[in-house]
């Protein structure tokens, strides 16, 4: 089975989270004045963020539109072509 737009969906649900995580109101949350591992806790939640981000967006891009079940009876897998159409349609 095979939806064209779940890259897009998913690509779009990524945008809207980056934009809840970097808005003003979500960031005054860990800016405050601690350190964690060594590292202010802004700029690791910053850093962090972007980084998940970044693995998601590659995570969908890689995935692309397809899911991962398995054909329905009677239809060839997926990206490969019936041999009546790989005939250019001859019977």
């Amino acid at each position: 089975m095979r939806r064209s737009g779940l890259m897009g969906e998913r690509l779009i649900a990524l945008f809207l989270l980056g934009i809840v995580l970097f808005t003003p109101p979500f960031l005054g949350i860990f800016n405050v004045a601690t350190v964690t591992a060594g590292i202010p806790t802004f700029y690791l939640y910053l850093f962090s963020a972007w980084l998940a981000l970044i693995v998601l967006v590659a995570l969908a891009a890689e995935r692309g539109g397809h899911l991962d079940v398995a054909p329905q009876a009677g239809e060839p897998p997926a990206g490969e072509e019936s041999d009546a159409s790989a005939r250019g349609g001859e019977g």
